[in-house]
């Protein structure tokens, strides 16, 4: 149970390791210039935390990797991002070691060669988180690595799989294949029915894909946004009106969109809009 719950805060405690030990070194080498005075103890005091922090990283990663690693094709970027993780915190122990014996020596003259060889080990320790977290984002954002299985939500896993559907889809449109990312789109509707940002990419692909005004309008009509909502009401009425253009009831569409720039005056790009419905015909 402990190494699950350390595990889904892999994440936050990755960002704490890397922000702590980033400026601690940086502390490290300014204080090889002798002033501000604080400099140093504050370099000491970030090591200790960073150090703590980079241990818990590497064994959080650890307790992760499992699920992660078992999707298909992430096996050797898990590891690799685990080795350099784990260098990583080899590396600033090492750093620690070497801090507190300056600390210990703070009156012999080799204590500035140890703060110096501290600094060093520093940077070759940043180099090693940058690798770390170069391929933490390479799992993540090539692989979906851990995305949805943290806590082992279904709702997460949803929100996956319609993420994956929704750029797959766009990927099909601007490849020029709209009758796939119709299908994809649809796909997605059938899987979510009722959330409104769906059903609004749902007849916005009716619109763009199938180029059926009349069935983008019949979904379009079946609910109403939420009036709290500003952003998608606005964009629910744009596509209404884009719709109805489409089905060649201009005045229609020219109505709806005087609708919202009354909802919400100001709004530059619905003035536009309603411009250029009310100029000549295009």
């Amino acid at each position: 149970m402990l190494s699950g719950t350390v595990a889904a805060y892999h994440p936050p405690i990755v960002h704490f390791a890397i922000a702590l030990l980033v400026v601690a070194v940086v502390l490290r080498i300014a204080s090889l210039y002798g002033r501000p005075a604080f400099l140093a103890p504050a370099a000491l005091t970030l090591i200790v935390l960073g150090t703590a922090a980079v241990t818990l990283a590497a064994a959080s990663g650890t307790a992760a990797h499992g699920p992660v690693e078992r999707i298909p094709g992430a096996r050797a970027v898990v590891m690799t991002h685990e080795a350099w993780g784990e260098r990583a915190r080899n590396v600033f122990w090492f750093v620690l070691a070497l801090e507190l014996a300056a600390l210990v020596a703070r009156k012999s003259p080799r204590a500035r060669v140890i703060v110096m060889a501290s600094a060093a080990m520093g940077v070759v320790g940043m180099f090693c988180l940058y690798e770390a977290g170069s391929w933490g984002g390479e799992l993540v954002y090539g692989y979906a690595g851990g995305v949805g299985t943290r806590f082992d939500n279904p709702a997460d896993v949803n929100r996956l799989l319609l993420a994956g559907l929704y750029q797959k889809a766009l990927q099909a449109r601007r490849a020029g294949d709209h009758a796939q990312a119709a299908r994809l789109f649809e796909q997605a509707a059938g899987l979510f029915p009722g959330d409104p940002e769906i059903e609004l990419m749902a007849a916005e692909s009716l619109l763009q894909d199938r180029k059926d005004p009349g069935a983008a309008l019949a979904v379009l009509r079946s609910f109403e946004p939420d009036r709290e909502n500003r952003s998608l009401r606005i964009r629910h009425g744009l596509l209404t009106a884009d719709a109805l253009e489409a089905a060649g009831q201009r005045e229609g569409a020219a109505a709806v969109v005087q609708g919202l720039v009354t909802e919400f005056p100001g709004v530059p790009r619905l003035q536009q809009r309603l411009d250029a419905l009310k100029g000549p015909g295009r």
